[in-house]
């Protein structure tokens, strides 16, 4: 690498995944450029020994280093490390059991260059063991300049902000600069929640681009996904504070409508999914959801219900108590 600073800096956090390092950091050989630099955040692994098979494996990766925690602190302060250990013009994510399709990163470069937007979001391939299946990004208008809170409405479809996956993306060194980029530390899931509403409601441009060279993993053992302890609630922070940033917003009463639905589906979600949690975990997980569905107006509540589904509304409506005439 010359002495200019790298033109992207890839930010790869790793925890307990020694069994994805070889394939994700061959990836990153594959994409690989003089002008990029490639930072891995070593969170502490417990299981295994991810730290010593990076230190290992990214000796062939140039422009590379690893970086560890001397504590696990989730993976929103791992991004935060590496956010901080960056010296490129743009920045990304990749998760350290996912991998990119080659020539991927030049990519996202271009079309971040092309355009000279703050930031650029894509599509991505999800993986669920021998299966893929493409993911793209809701919104339909492609490779042309956007304003980023056109993209957060409607209020009942699925839009920019329900596709928060930091790793589904580039984004410009501006945005870090008006502390846009970082993530809330210590939150062990969807950190990416305030992160991507942020990003919409406060930077000035983005391109949908149909780029597709990230694959992800689903159904991992031992992802945070498929774990059902403490961790996931977390979930209830990350919507606290989306509905807090916002309430300053000059569109708040539009945008919170939003915002309160996005949380009622992700509450519905983790209490019909009730196998997968620890019995004293689910009981938390239920007394959490009453105080945070008590904290809606019941008119603000059935707003966010209307066309639900008949088992959510029933089972949120049942979890509150109280609310009347919700239309499923």
């Amino acid at each position: 690498m010359t002495n200019r600073p790298p033109t992207l800096s890839v930010i790869v956090p790793c925890y307990n995944i020694e069994a994805y390092v070889p394939e994700t950091v061959t990836s990153l050989v594959n994409n690989a450029s003089d002008e990029f630099e490639f930072l891995f955040v070593e969170d502490r692994s417990t299981k295994d020994k991810t730290y010593e098979a990076l230190l290992e494996l990214t000796k062939r990766l140039p422009n590379s280093r690893v970086i560890r925690h001397e504590k696990n602190g989730g993976l929103a302060t791992a991004r935060n490390t590496g956010i901080d250990a960056a010296e490129g013009r743009y920045l990304t994510f990749l998760d350290g059991d996912d991998w990119l399709a080659p020539g991927y990163l030049a990519d996202l470069v271009d079309v971040i260059e092309r355009f000279d937007v703050d930031f650029v979001r894509t599509d991505h391939v999800t993986v669920t063991g021998v299966e893929r299946a493409i993911q793209r990004s809701p919104e339909g208008r492609r490779h042309t300049p956007l304003d980023p809170r056109s993209s957060i409405l409607p209020v009942d479809d699925t839009t920019m902000v329900d596709y928060p996956y930091a790793w589904a993306g580039i984004y410009h060194r501006r945005l870090l600069d008006r502390g846009l980029l970082r993530f809330h530390d210590g939150l062990r899931t969807a950190e990416d929640r305030p992160w991507i509403w942020e990003l919409h409601r406060k930077a000035e441009s983005y391109v949908a681009a149909s780029l597709r060279g990230v694959f992800y993993r689903r159904g991992l053992a031992g992802s945070l996904t498929q774990i059902g302890d403490v961790r996931q609630l977390d979930f209830f922070r990350s919507f606290d504070l989306v509905l807090a940033e916002l309430a300053d917003d000059p569109e708040a009463a539009k945008l919170r409508k939003k915002a309160l639905r996005n949380y009622c589906v992700v509450i519905a979600h983790q209490l019909l999914d009730r196998g997968r949690f620890e019995r004293s975990v689910h009981a938390k997980l239920r007394q959490m959801a009453a105080e945070a569905l008590g904290r809606m107006t019941e008119t603000e509540l059935n707003e966010a219900l209307v066309g639900m589904g008949e088992e959510r509304v029933h089972t949120l409506r049942r979890i509150r108590g109280g609310m009347k005439g919700v239309a499923a």
